[in-house]
């Protein structure tokens, strides 16, 4: 069996904050095949994007603490200080696909300036000139008629629909090998965001680009990715390929933000997910989430550990076997 492209293990993340140590990423575990297209899904706060950062390195500073391991392509990007293999990396074999496109892409400089900076800077061409026209094919690329006057303009002058296309061709410029993208389209009207997840996905297909999207709305994991990780509060709880996940949920967190999308037919209202994300500075011992779970035990309180139920399908909870027959308190 081939090596995963991206391999994260027993991942730990702490700030020192002046409330206390911030406990932010509690054993992360988590891979990527070449190609493949996964979803890291959870409420806003439990430290989706705060995982992905770290993949990128971005996570530095006195009030740091970050262990565990990050393999790429067989590099260590754990402590790496490496500026070469930074280089080679970011933007490159990784790159990123913002949640607001208007806020990533500079306003000063015009789409022309940053694009062919990433071009060069990828390393394929050298002039101005060639990188001018592989941008132009690029936008042709993601149906934008009119190239030349994107190119020509400022981003603020872009419409939220324009300004994600551009950003979504900057990011598959240099056909990196994974693209990570945080709540793509999610600052969009329902109907652009649907066509950016679809224009991502077809374009990264086509580049053979493996994916690793977080979000927090089921509707774009069930149709955008292959496989799913649910956090909770820094942890995995549960991981499945998405049609075993929203038809065998295993954990009552996944279970709970299953029931939580409002329904099409019928009129039972969405059940809201009782409580609030715990304190960082202070988190529940065991599974973390119990604090909050209508199904909770003594036995929750102790560390949870992940179980196999094949397939691909783990889940992290004593009571997996039970779940879907449990009736709420």
């Amino acid at each position: 069996m081939p090596s995963p492209l991206l391999q994260m293990r027993g991942l730990h993340l702490k700030f020192d904050l002046f409330e206390g140590r911030s406990h932010v990423l509690n054993g992360v575990d988590l891979s990527i095949k070449k190609g493949e297209r996964v979803a890291i899904v959870g409420e806003s706060g439990c430290g989706k994007s705060t995982a992905i950062r770290a993949i990128l390195g971005l996570l530095r500073g006195r009030n740091v603490h970050l262990s565990g391991s990050i393999l790429f392509g067989g590099n260590e990007l754990i402590d790496n200080k490496s500026r070469k293999l930074w280089g080679d990396i970011r933007g490159r074999r990784i790159s990123m696909i913002f949640q607001d496109p208007t806020a990533a892409l500079n306003p000063v400089f015009t789409v022309k300036d940053q694009m062919t900076n990433v071009i060069i800077r990828g390393g394929k061409v050298r002039s101005r000139k060639a990188a001018l026209n592989i941008a132009r094919d690029a936008l042709k690329r993601v149906a934008i008629a009119d190239p030349d006057r994107i190119l020509n303009t400022y981003p603020f002058q872009l419409s939220g629909g324009l300004a994600q296309r551009v950003m979504i061709t900057m990011a598959l410029i240099n056909r990196p090998e994974l693209v990570l993208a945080d709540e793509p389209g999610s600052a969009l009207d329902v109907t652009v965001q649907e066509q950016t997840l679809h224009l991502m996905s077809d374009l990264t297909q086509e580049d053979g680009a493996a994916v690793l999207i977080i979000t927090h709305n089921l509707g774009v994991v069930r149709e955008f990715a292959q496989r799913v990780y649910v956090m909770y509060a820094g942890s995995i709880v549960e991981e499945a390929g998405v049609e075993e996940l929203f038809n065998n949920p295993a954990h009552p967190y996944t279970r709970a933000l299953i029931d939580a999308v409002p329904k099409l037919t019928g009129g039972d209202l969405p059940k809201t997910i009782e409580g609030v994300v715990p304190d960082y500075t202070n988190p529940p011992t065991g599974c973390r989430f119990h604090t909050r779970c209508s199904f909770a035990q003594d036995a929750c309180r102790e560390d949870q550990h992940m179980t196999d139920l094949g397939h691909g399908h783990r889940v992290a909870c004593v009571l997996h076997n039970n779940i879907n027959r449990l009736s709420v308190k």
